[in-house]
């Protein structure tokens, strides 16, 4: 019985495909490292909601909250993408930490206007990221992957256009 409950353990969670294990290490690489950057913008986007101030507090309060759920939505949509190329995904907040490339931001106090710029210039990145990425799925025929990538692409240039407009100093 204890043999049984080792090797139960110790299964191989891969996934058939297609795809080829190259396609499969390279783009749930891609991914991982992408759903470590969701999570990473998802709680910054929710810190920021649960801590904006100000005469706009409102409007800024609830167009964060709005792009908190749709980041939110992207997570386990990519991690099932990983787990179904073959691959395991994000385990822990710690796994998070060693994969994200969006900062942090701790500060006890950020300006609402400094708020959403850093929003739409994390955002922004991300962009970058998701492009570089959607190439990678490309190279590998990954389809799947790459649809997916384009409706992220989209949602993204979204927050970027709402959080840029909403920043915007007008004169007058």
């Amino acid at each position: 019985m204890a043999k049984d409950a080792k090797s139960r353990r110790t299964a191989n969670l891969a996934t058939p495909n297609d795809l080829g294990a190259n396609a499969s290490k390279e783009v749930a690489g891609g991914l991982n490292i992408l759903l470590a950057d969701v999570i990473a913008l998802y709680f910054k986007t929710k810190n920021f909601h649960w801590h904006v101030s100000g005469p706009h507090f409102r409007d800024y309060h609830l167009l964060l909250d709005d792009q908190a759920t749709q980041i939110d939505a992207m997570t386990d949509v990519i991690a099932e993408r990983v787990r179904k190329l073959g691959a395991t995904t994000i385990r822990s907040v710690g796994h998070i930490k060693r994969l994200q490339r969006v900062l942090d931001n701790d500060a006890e106090y950020v300006t609402p206007a400094d708020m959403l710029a850093e929003l739409r210039d994390d955002n922004k990145e991300l962009l970058k990221h998701m492009r570089i990425l959607h190439e990678v799925a490309d190279e590998h025929g990954d389809i799947a992957t790459a649809s997916l990538i384009e409706n992220w692409v989209d949602e993204t240039e979204q927050r970027v256009w709402f959080l840029f407009e909403t920043g915007r100093r007008t004169e007058g």
